[in-house]
């Protein structure tokens, strides 16, 4: 006979089970220790699919993950027209052993895509938010815009890898598809090469490595990145620091030989809260002292005065100082500073090449620390009749030194620095402040300015923006846009063309620049360039410059201004400025009666060519008009046809060098008894 065990007491069960269960625990732990820190997270991450080319990156990983999207409003049939509101997430990971330094990622977007919001990173162009990246955005790091590598790191995520997330609207994919970008890459121009992305469903990446061809310059021995060299550039240096403050120099530096700013209006955007308490050298066009305590800085500096706050605002508008303020000890007192935004080239005036202002900055938490030092993003800056820049993010780089202040031989570095760079970028169509003319002495015909130049204003109502230009007879580019209409129909009825209704618009420019080719003889050719000003505006120490193509060699000389040939990037371009006594062109003025039309602020030159080292040169097929022509900077809008050989004019001129010097003589003639009539 069987016995049957004994029943476990119920203590004795209870126990079992609490041991049962430590072991239990305990080898799970041990099994987790010898699994490299696995579990689910990481089965996740093996289970992406550029999981095993990360793994195999040896440079910087990059990836773009779509995340979702929902129809938005309106909803409509025509799939190609229907906005779609998304969400994506892209990654920039150093698997290098090296730092990766202001980092910049290319993502092509191709679906008319209008991004909302961006965490992680700024637009490089310094675009404001809903920005149309349809063709294509840079991201750069912020506030993190420099990768460290694993090595130093002991691999922590946050320091070697920066993750954007994206938000934004997109249009035309219809579900189940996804909206993918064309490409993406690393564009930082340290020279990395980045192959064609591999695409998975709803995922994009690629692994970018050094470009071994690429020719480092001198490696810079601190842990910054070195200047770079623009067209304008902002140094951004931090003097001092307290806690939850600190003092900084904004230093603006004009490097291009044929551009300047004139009233500059410089903006950037505070991304951290900032607020400017005080400035020398500069003022901020609204200062709202009293309308901060309706700011996020009054919820923390609930005691503090506002009154004598400068600004505010996220993004401040900032201008320089009228001359006079130059030795203001209260507002003024800053070297470079004070020429009413004025910046000429360097090759005119290094002295005035160069702005400097001061100010005062306030922090908000969690900024309260000495080292936690933030710029503003998103720099612009824009003038009276300017070229236009685009302008990168800040970049550290390494601090300033300044001379002792006392004369001492020493100098001090500025505790942090950044420098803004921007370049110039050519006006789009219908967008130059400036245009030009073209005649001859071979048609008796003008090419005025193209329509809507400069863009086609509130008057496309009546008239047609999309038609071409209309001649003229020379006389016609005295007067007023608003003016020419009955020439330009009396001159069409004489040549027997037809006149379009309604008329084409105007180009309106401010300033408008005629070319005409003079003469042509046997062993050269002239022109004679006119300046026109249409506003009421005085545009003082102004210059121009023109570039002549492969004939440029033949120039020989300017005689009512100062002109010099340029070397490189500027190759085959005349420089010209006013002579002293003649460096203002004057604004538009009122005629002798009312009913008169009001007349243009003008200044021209004769320029002369010889045929010696340009012998092959053929005028009546148009070859003595520029290929580009800049006032103040400012590239001018040419026109879309050049003056054609007339049918009774088909052999070119044959004047004398006799001639080109007298027809010189008259126009400095002319230029002086305008200046002695002021």
């Amino acid at each position: 006979m069987v016995m049957a065990a004994p029943p476990v007491p119920l203590r004795r069960r209870r126990a079992l089970l609490v041991v049962s269960t430590l072991l239990a625990v305990v080898t799970a732990a041990v099994a987790q220790d010898y699994n490299d820190g696995g579990g689910d997270d990481e089965d996740d991450e093996k289970k992406k699919p550029q999981f095993k080319a990360q793994e195999a990156c040896n440079g910087v990983f990059l990836s773009y993950t779509f995340m979702e999207r929902t129809k938005e409003y309106p909803h409509l049939k025509n799939a190609t027209a229907q906005p779609y509101a998304f969400k994506a997430t892209a990654s920039v990971l150093n698997t290098m052993t090296e730092d990766l330094k202001a980092w910049q990622m290319f993502v092509g977007f191709e679906h008319k895509e209008i991004l909302v919001s961006v965490g992680g990173a700024v637009l490089l162009d310094g675009s404001d938010l809903p920005a149309n990246v349809s063709g294509g955005v840079t991201f750069a790091g912020y506030p993190m815009a420099d990768l460290l590598n694993s090595i130093e790191t002991a691999g922590e995520p946050s320091l070697i890898e920066s993750k954007i997330e994206i938000t934004g609207t997109q249009f035309g994919v219809k579900p189940p598809g996804k909206p993918m970008p064309k490409t993406i890459k690393l564009t930082n121009p340290e020279g990395f090469r980045c192959p064609a992305p591999n695409h998975k469903g709803s995922v994009m990446y690629v692994c970018c490595v050094k470009d071994r061809k690429f020719k480092a310059k001198k490696a810079n021995s601190t842990r910054y990145q070195t200047r770079r060299k623009a067209d304008l550039t902002f140094a951004y240096d931090v003097l001092q620091a307290t806690p939850n403050s600190y003092q900084v120099q904004v230093t603006i530096d004009n490097w291009s030989p044929i551009s300047r700013l004139d009233n500059w209006n410089l903006t950037w955007e505070w991304k951290r809260g900032e607020f400017i308490y005080n400035m020398k050298g500069a003022y901020t066009l609204l200062k709202e002292g009293p309308a901060c305590i309706y700011s996020p800085a009054a919820g923390y500096y609930k005691d503090f005065d506002f009154t004598p706050v400068y600004n505010c605002e996220k993004r401040p508008v900032i201008v320089d100082l009228p001359p006079e303020r130059e030795k203001d000890d209260a507002i003024g007192n800053v070297p470079f500073c004070c020429k009413n935004g004025t910046l000429l080239p360097p090759t005119m005036d290094p002295s005035k090449s160069r702005a400097v202002f001061q100010m005062q900055v306030y922090k908000l938490p969690p900024d309260l620390n000495r080292t936690a030092l933030y710029p503003p993003q998103n720099w612009k800056i824009s003038g009276k009749l300017n070229p236009q820049y685009a302008c990168g993010q800040p970049i550290r780089v390494n601090p300033q030194e300044f001379p002792d202040p006392t004369g001492l031989m020493s100098s001090t570095p500025a505790v942090a620095s950044w420098q803004v760079a921007c370049n110039i970028t050519r006006p789009k169509k219908r967008a130059s402040k400036c245009c030009v003319s073209f005649s001859a002495y071979y048609n008796d015909s003008v090419v005025p300015c193209n329509t809507c130049a400069c863009g086609c204003g509130n008057d496309m109502a009546t008239c047609d923006p999309d038609r071409q230009v209309m001649l003229l007879p020379p006389e016609a580019l005295l007067i007023p846009f608003d003016n020419r209409t009955a020439k330009a129909r009396a001159w069409a009825k004489i040549k027997h063309w037809r006149v379009p209704n309604p008329m084409p618009c105007s180009d309106n420019c401010g300033v408008s620049i005629n070319w005409h080719v003079m003469n042509n003889y046997k062993s050269g050719w002239s022109a004679r360039m006119t300046i026109f000003n249409w506003q009421d505006y005085t545009f003082k120490d102004w210059f121009a410059a023109v570039t002549m193509g492969s004939h440029f060699s033949g120039y020989e000389n300017v005689y009512s201004f100062n002109g010099t040939r340029m070397g490189a990037p500027f190759n085959n371009t005349i420089f010209m400025q006013g002579v002293p006594g003649l460096a203002y062109l004057d604004p538009i003025t009122y005629g002798k009666t009312p009913e008169e039309p009001r007349l243009p602020g003008k200044q021209q030159s004769v320029l002369s060519f010889t045929r010696k080292d340009a012998p092959n040169i053929d005028i009546p097929k148009g070859e003595g008009f520029p290929k580009r022509v800049y006032f103040d900077g400012e590239e001018c809008a040419l026109p879309d046809r050049i003056p054609k050989v007339s049918s009774a004019r088909r052999r070119a001129g044959t004047a004398s060098l006799g001639q080109v010097a007298m027809a010189a003589a008259l126009v400095m003639i002319v230029a002086l008894l305008d200046s002695l009539c002021l």
